[in-house]
């Protein structure tokens, strides 16, 4: 009696506020196994104030603020005012707008809960020493998850002596192998443009086309949205979640 009760006032509604983001309930089984500490929390005074930030203050869309929890369903068991806040007012300091963060966050869910500290020397780096574009990191996220002694350093420096340039998607998420095989064929681009043989829209063609390599998502089941969120996306529904604060779970 006592679990049957537990069930209807505490672990159902928080299912029924996950279904209303619109995530599908196999989805949601993945994430309660992944991620059991939230059925601990409370709806009302942690998850569902973790939601409103994510859609206020780090410019989640709702049509992806399902597809975010599903994947780290971990952000809801973050501090708001000791981690997410200064996270996200890190971002927003780099000249990242609102709703690029927002991007970001869909495409990486995992963004917001790195430590700031061992952002800024991956930042620094991108930008001083590889002169990338902020728009490069806005792009491709992920590239904080690398370790930059170990990953970004070295292919930066393989790069740089084969006089090529690859995206961060293709440069970082990429095998060793594919990664080489990448370099070996740019090299032959590079040599037969300046040799004459090839016109620079084939160069540049050449790599335009290809497509990401599948390893540049952590685990791409979690990252297909078509098997998170369901067909239809409740906002009525989800409104009236974030209205109704008769109880506290």
């Amino acid at each position: 009696m006592v679990f049957c009760v537990d069930l209807e006032t505490t672990i159902l509604p928080k299912v029924r506020f996950l279904q209303d983001m619109g995530i599908k309930e196999d989805a949601i089984g993945r994430m309660l196994v992944k991620f059991p500490p939230f059925l601990t929390y409370s709806l009302y005074k942690k998850i569902r104030p973790v939601v409103i930030f994510l859609l206020t203050r780090a410019g989640v869309a709702r049509k992806n603020i399902g597809k975010v929890i599903a994947v780290a369903p971990e952000l809801l068991g973050c501090s708001i005012a000791h981690k997410l806040d200064g996270n996200v007012k890190y971002f927003l300091s780099l000249g990242i707008s609102v709703r690029q963060l927002g991007e970001m966050v869909a495409d990486f869910p995992m963004l917001l809960r790195y430590n700031v500290e061992l952002l800024r020397p991956k930042y620094r780096f991108l930008r001083r020493t590889m002169v990338r574009p902020l728009h490069d990191l806005i792009e491709f996220p992920r590239y904080f998850s690398y370790s930059l002694d170990e990953r970004i350093i070295p292919r930066h420096k393989v790069l740089v002596e084969n006089r090529i340039n690859f995206k961060l998607r293709y440069m970082l998420g990429s095998t060793d192998e594919d990664f080489s095989r990448r370099v070996r064929d740019a090299v032959v681009r590079r040599q037969r443009f300046e040799s004459g043989i090839v016109c620079l829209p084939e160069l540049r063609g050449n790599e335009s086309v290809e497509q990401a390599p599948a390893d540049a998502c952590e685990s791409f089941e979690d990252c297909d949205e078509s098997k998170i969120m369901g067909n239809t996306f409740d906002e009525a529904k989800l409104n009236s979640s974030f209205q109704d604060q008769d109880c506290d779970t």
